[in-house]
C-alpha cells in the first residue's frame, strides 16, 4: 500500500496490552502513513491492566511500527496519560527525534495548538477513586472482549458490527453530560489562554467543533480512541481531519493484488519474451 505523506499525526488511547485493542487495523493504518510528527496522546501502552500474559506479536508490531516511523525521520512526541502515568517520572526528556512530555504547545503556520491527554480534568483518576477507575477500566475491558466475540459472530453471518459501549454511553444521559462538559471545560481554558486550538484524547470519543464564548473561539479536536472508533487527528494542507479506520479500504487494497493475479497471462507472454531475449543474447555471445 502506497504511504500517504502527513504533517502531524495525533493519536491517543491504543491501550496497547488490552484485548479491545485493535492492534491489526493499528499497524495498517502505521503502514500506510509517513508523518512529520507523530504525537502519542496518551493512553498507548495500559499499564493499569498490562500484564506479561498478554502482550500479543501484533501489539508489539504497532510500537515495532512507530520505531520505524522514528528511524525514518518522523519526530515521534509522547504524551502521558493515566494509563501510563509511570513514565511521567520520566517527563521532559528528548532522545534524537523522540520527545517524552506531558503536555506540549505546537505553533503551525502561526497557529498555536495546545496538545494534552485530558485527565487532569477526570477527578475519577485520582485519589480514592482511582481504584474504582482501575477496577472500571477492567470491567469495560471484558466488555469490549464480549463485544468482539458477538462481532465475530455477526461478522460471519454478513451483518454489521456493533458497539456495546457505544450505545451504553449514548443512552446514558450522565456519560453524555460528562463528555459535553469535558469538551466545553477544556475549550475555555484553552481560550483563556489564548490558544488558536486544543486537542486532546481521554474520553475516547472523536470530535471537532468550534467552541465560542464571550471571550474568544477556539477550535476543539479530540482524536478518539483505537478501541471502538478507530479514530485519529490529521493535519495536512492546512486543516486538521479527523481520520476514520476504514476496514474496507484496506480489503481493498487486498482485492487490488488478486486482480493483478488475473493478468498472469499477459505476464507470461511478457516472461516469454524476455526469456526469448536473454537466449538470443546467449546464442550471439556464443
Amino acid at each position: 500500500m502506497e504511504r500517504r505523506y502527513v504533517d502531524v499525526v495525533v493519536m491517543s488511547d491504543l491501550h496497547l496490552g488490552t484485548y479491545g485493542c485493535h492492534a491489526n487495523e493499528l499497524v495498517n493504518y502505521l503502514k500506510s502513513i509517513t508523518p512529520r510528527i507523530l504525537v502519542l496522546n496518551g493512553d498507548i501502552i495500559d499499564g493499569w491492566q498490562f500484564s506479561k500474559r498478554y502482550f500479543p506479536v501484533a501489539h508489539m508490531q504497532v510500537i515495532k511500527e512507530i520505531m520505524s516511523l522514528l528511524g525514518k525521520g518522523t519526530r515521534v512526541i509522547y504524551i502521558t496519560g493515566n494509563h501510563d502515568e509511570m513514565l511521567r517520572r520520566y517527563s521532559d526528556i528528548e532522545i534524537g527525534n523522540f520527545q517524552l512530555t506531558d503536555k506540549m504547545v505546537m505553533e503551525i503556520n502561526g497557529k498555536m495548538t495546545w496538545i494534552f491527554h485530558g485527565d487532569v480534568f477526570d477527578a475519577t483518576t485520582k485519589g480514592s477513586a482511582k481504584m474504582l477507575a482501575k477496577l472500571g477500566g477492567h470491567g469495560y475491558d471484558l466488555l469490549i472482549l464480549i463485544n468482539s466475540f458477538i462481532n465475530w459472530g455477526l461478522k460471519l453471518m454478513g451483518r454489521e458490527k456493533m458497539s456495546f459501549s457505544k450505545k451504553v454511553k449514548n443512552s446514558v444521559k450522565k456519560a453524555v453530560s460528562w463528555i459535553a462538559d469535558f469538551e466545553q471545560t477544556a475549550a475555555e481554558l484553552a481560550i483563556e489562554k489564548k490558544y488558536d486550538y486544543v486537542i486532546c484524547g481521554h474520553i475516547h470519543q472523536p470530535q471537532q467543533r468550534i467552541v465560542e464564548t464571550k471571550d474568544g473561539k477556539v477550535t476543539y479536536l479530540n482524536s478518539g480512541d483505537w478501541i471502538e472508533n478507530l479514530t485519529s487527528l490529521e493535519y495536512m494542507d492546512n486543516e486538521w481531519k479527523i481520520y476514520h479506520y476504514d476496514e474496507k479500504a484496506f480489503e481493498a487494497q487486498k482485492a487490488t493484488i488478486v486482480k493483478m493475479e488475473k493478468k498472469l497471462p499477459e505476464l507470461n507472454v511478457l516472461t516469454n519474451e524476455v526469456a526469448m531475449f536473454i537466449t538470443s543474447l546467449k546464442v550471439k555471445a556464443d
